[in-house]
């Protein structure tokens, strides 16, 4: 993966992240979701707080919260809350040097396009997330998970095992198209739906 491929995979899962998230209707910022107990308000705080880990490890700072114990209520508009954060990777990135074959991430440093198809893979697998929870017909796109997908190869099996920070990951059946295949292998159900929680 190139540099700039990296760069456009974070671009593709931040504005799919922004239009679920202003696709949200008011009602359904305390429905549950595929993350186990966590509402559609918690999942979206937990989706900004990661979103400026990645770009503060870039700048320097700390976030403002644990995104692990994410707030039920965020101040202001959730959309524009979470826009000032995305603008911020993106300017972070956009900030990096042509040269930089690394980049500080809150996982420690990796080369620019798996940097970049980290932060993407979070924003984007919660940004399904929201999608599933509150009822959109805005699915993870298979361009987008095969964008995502080095990163995930890369990164996730450490992460389950040293943090468990992801569940285990679910049988691929045979049939299922590449946005499916890697949310099973991120551990989410691709067939989650509110009904079946």
């Amino acid at each position: 993966m190139e540099h700039t491929q990296g760069i456009e995979v974070l671009t593709q899962a931040h504005a799919y992240l922004a239009e679920v998230v202003a696709g949200v209707p008011e009602s359904a910022w305390g429905a549950p979701t595929p993350c186990s107990e966590w509402t559609v308000r918690q999942v979206l705080n937990h989706a900004r707080i990661d979103q400026q880990a990645y770009g503060l490890a870039i700048t320097g700072g700390r976030p403002d919260s644990d995104p692990f114990h994410p707030a039920d209520v965020l101040d202001g508009d959730p959309a524009a809350e979470l826009d000032k954060v995305l603008r911020a990777v993106a300017d972070a990135y956009a900030g990096l040097p042509a040269d930089a074959e690394q980049a500080p991430t809150p996982l420690g440093p990796l080369p620019v396009p798996l940097a970049a198809a980290a932060a993407a893979m979070d924003a984007a697998v919660h940004a399904w997330d929201i999608a599933v929870a509150t009822g959109q017909d805005r699915p993870l796109t298979g361009e987008l998970a095969e964008g995502i997908r080095p990163a995930a190869e890369r990164l996730v099996d450490h992460l389950r095992d040293a943090y468990q920070v992801f569940a285990p990951a679910r049988e691929v059946v045979p049939g299922y198209d590449s946005a499916e295949a890697l949310l099973a292998f991120l551990g989410r159900d691709p067939h989650w739906s509110p009904t079946a929680s």
